[in-house]
């Protein structure tokens, strides 16, 4: 089995959309005017307007309810990334901060009110763990 994608459900795709391809610097590839995906080599983040959820079951998601799921972005230098985000995000948790497993983080919220973390392994064995 494999992991292939983490979905958010959004009541405005085109502003998410927009958000996350400026946060990350990957193009959105449009399938619909209700979905999109950001492929990286990691995974797929695949959004989708409300409209879409009812092709699965009317009702089983909600926009901008979530307060469980973190987004997370391994990233080369989580400092250099940080002042990019500077001009757009308007709601950061965190200052870059190291952690005790060894990733130095930098949380923040897209537009829709999920969790993102941007991290880089800075120690050796962080380091080791996600080595590409």
């Amino acid at each position: 089995m494999d992991l292939v994608s983490i979905r958010i459900i959004t009541g405005d795709i085109a502003r998410l959309v927009d958000f996350y391809e400026r946060a990350t610097g990957v193009q959105a590839t449009w399938s619909t005017e209700d979905f999109a995906e950001l492929r990286t080599t990691g995974g797929t983040l695949a959004i989708g307007s409300t409209r879409t959820v009812a092709l699965f079951a009317p009702g089983s998601a909600r926009p901008a309810d979530n307060n469980t799921v973190i987004i997370e972005f391994l990233v080369d230098d989580v400092d250099g990334v940080h002042r990019n985000l500077a001009g757009f995000v308007a709601d950061f948790v965190n200052e870059p901060t190291t952690l005790p497993w060894g990733n130095r983080s930098r949380l923040f919220r897209d537009p829709d009110g999920n969790l993102v973390n941007f991290f880089t392994p800075v120690t050796p064995a962080a380091i080791e763990k996600f080595a590409r």
